[in-house]
């Protein structure tokens, strides 16, 4: 009885010991008010593109999938907020979690027509993101600040990550 007392004992301590290892991965997504982790890509065009690219610009960074279908029913609003304010100062870089590699995501860029690089996000990138899921989009000011973390896709967060675009185009 003290045997089988203590092994239960042992089993809850592991489980305990692996539920603050998984709350340990999630909590290490960067937040609202955090700087950008640094992060190095090569656009499905051959460019290098770092955060630095993006100093002084509001940007948007979304992971996403081409077969994901809440993600592929964002990305024509993206494609639409760069029309807008593109000009005004607003980047988008699209980061693709795709397995099946940069052919897949050449073919999505001219089915949907995306007007904004697109690149594979590599796994070193999509872990200092803590990207679980997809969609996720990190909305990030002109100083390289995460502003607000979005995730999944509907009206009602297109309609709140437009407004905090126009709020930090206007800073």
């Amino acid at each position: 009885m003290i045997f089988a007392s203590s092994l239960i004992r042992i089993l809850l301590i592991t489980i305990a010991a692996s539920s603050l290892t998984s709350a340990g991965l999630a909590d290490a997504a960067p937040r609202a008010g955090q700087s950008t982790p640094n992060f190095k890509v090569i656009s499905t065009t051959g460019q290098t593109i770092t955060q630095e690219n993006y100093r002084g610009h509001v940007l948007i960074l979304d992971f996403f999938a081409t077969w994901c279908q809440p993600c592929r029913q964002s990305i024509p609003h993206l494609v639409d907020m760069n029309r807008k304010y593109g000009k005004q100062g607003l980047q988008i870089l699209g980061l693709s979690v795709d397995e099946d590699g940069e052919r897949v995501v050449k073919a999505f860029t001219d089915e949907f027509r995306v007007n904004y690089p697109l690149a594979l996000a590599g796994d070193p990138t999509t872990a200092d993101f803590g990207v679980r899921s997809v969609p996720i989009m990190y909305l990030i000011d002109k100083k390289g600040k995460i502003v607000e973390v979005f995730r999944g896709s509907s009206g009602e967060m297109a309609r709140s990550l437009e407004q905090s675009i126009k709020r930090l185009l206007a800073e």
